[in-house]
């Protein structure tokens, strides 16, 4: 049976690598379904057996080695970025458009990238930060001339990060005393192969150091893990909202308790049996200074990084271009899309400026409230934090392509919670988002986006406030 599924899922990748294309939606939707089901059976089958599913998982990857995306155009602008570093030009300064309406071509291919990213993308200023940038210079160092060996060289990079988790991801499972073969829910997961391998996606670039990070915390390696996690927020900035969830773990984690002392036991009656523990002491200024000085290394590392891109126009357009997501742009929304039909109920206008700060003014008091109000203490407490917190911020978001929630996934794999692998499912929708009887109407399909949406809360709702509730107040 393992045989069976293995052959069939390879068969299905090769189809989805070779032979498919966007807006063939019955064909997208119903592959992959297919392959997660197999994917689901596979993990059952071998859920003892971690050498036949690591063994699996990059068979499945090295199918897609010589395929150029089919799902994604973003990878012509990675290419084109890391083409105009080797030329010694700042990517963060210059538009695509402002090259070609000026009839200059910096780099080679320049008027097939152009074509193949699109016109939206070439007229805004890239927002990818440093180790992104890294990424696409290498490709560019080893492929300047030929898209298909960037895309190869950038391929081998983003499966090489998913060794990494792997190897750190499982052993922090080890450390939290949980099944190791849990790893495969994000390192075999279709939706992973499929966005971040197959469409070239950065995102296990960035859960790559967040999951190295996270395991040198736990180690007590502190130093080290505040490098790695800026490397994290240098591939994508997500990361930074995590920073306020540490305070609880370096001032009331375990590792800062200096003392114990014994209360006197209750007797047999007594009702209360947190008495029976002990009341731990923590080293509050110790703690306090450890978190600054893992902040300082944090945003100092980051600074070092962008250092080698910096001008004041940098400054400009950067802050601009990633401003963009929160007042422009609207995809694959959800709580979002109610307060946007709200506003024209009764303003008569699209109201994302308004909605999107509104949005961020809510995430910011989330982040906080968690830091402060719910424990943070221990690493698997942490954890869901930072999943919560992530959570919160899609779920209000004004754009959530499906390759966003990868890090939801990786940070769902060390908890109880498997909300982030339903939607991993369900995800697949939003590629539907522009199915219209009338090929004339742009606007996305708000049916497909509830159905969508109405999984993912479903199942939110059910593990966090009903099935599980505890377990995310206390646990």
């Amino acid at each position: 049976m393992p045989l069976l599924l293995a052959i069939s899922s390879l068969l299905f990748y090769w189809a989805f690598a070779y032979n498919i294309v966007r807006t063939d939606y019955i064909k997208l939707v119903t592959l992959y379904i297919a392959v997660f089901i197999l994917f689901y059976n596979i993990i059952k089958q071998l859920k003892h057996n971690t050498k036949a599913l690591t063994y699996l998982a990059f068979g499945f990857r090295a199918i897609f080695i010589l395929a150029i995306p089919n799902l994604s155009q973003d990878f012509y602008r990675f290419i084109w970025d890391g083409r105009t570093i080797l030329e010694g030009i700042n990517p963060y300064l210059h538009t695509v458009e402002s090259f070609i309406n000026a009839g200059k071509y910096p780099v080679a291919q320049a008027l097939e990238l152009r074509a193949g990213m699109g016109s939206l993308n070439a007229s805004h200023f890239t927002n990818y930060p440093p180790i992104n940038q890294l990424c696409f210079t290498i490709a560019a160092l080893f492929a300047s001339k030929s898209i298909l060996g960037s895309v190869i060289v950038m391929r081998l990079l983003i499966i090489a990060a998913d060794f990494g988790t792997l190897h750190y991801g499982s052993k922090l499972l080890e450390k939290l005393k949980l099944p190791v073969h849990h790893i495969f829910w994000y390192i075999l997961n279709p939706f992973i192969i499929i966005e971040l391998t197959g469409n070239l996606h950065f995102e296990g670039v960035m859960v790559f150091f967040l999951v190295w990070s996270i395991y040198l915390l736990y180690s007590n390696k502190w130093v080290l893990a505040a490098v790695v996690f800026a490397l994290s927020v240098a591939t994508k900035l997500i990361p930074l909202m995590f920073l306020p969830l540490f305070y609880q773990w370096f001032v009331f984690g375990n590792w800062n308790i200096i003392k114990k002392t014994s209360q006197k036991a209750p007797q047999e009656d007594s009702k209360n049996k947190l008495d029976l523990l002990p009341t731990p002491r923590y080293n509050y200024w110790k703690g306090i200074t450890k978190l600054i000085a893992f902040y300082a290394l944090v945003i100092l590392t980051t600074v070092l990084l962008f250092a080698p891109f910096y001008s004041s126009e940098f400054i400009n357009n950067y802050s601009k271009t990633v401003a963009l997501w929160f007042g422009n742009f609207e995809f694959n929304a959800s709580l979002y899309y109610i307060a946007r039909e709200i506003g024209y109920l009764f303003r008569g206008y699209n109201e994302i400026a308004i909605i999107g700060k509104a949005a961020s003014i809510l995430v910011v008091c989330f982040v906080i409230t968690l830091s402060f109000l719910r424990k943070n203490k221990t690493m698997t407490q942490l954890i869901t934090a930072m999943l919560m917190v992530l959570s919160f911020y899609y779920f209000t978001a004004t754009t959530v392509h499906p390759w966003y929630i990868a890090m939801l996934l990786i940070l769902s794999v060390f908890t109880k919670y498997k909300f982030p692998l339903v939607w991993s499912f369900v995800i697949i929708l939003s590629y539907l988002a522009y199915v219209n009887v009338n090929s004339m109407d742009k606007s996305e399909n708000l049916w497909v986006i509830g159905l969508e949406y109405l999984v993912v809360y479903g199942v939110f709702i059910w593990e966090v406030f009903i099935k599980k509730a505890p377990r995310f107040l206390e646990a």
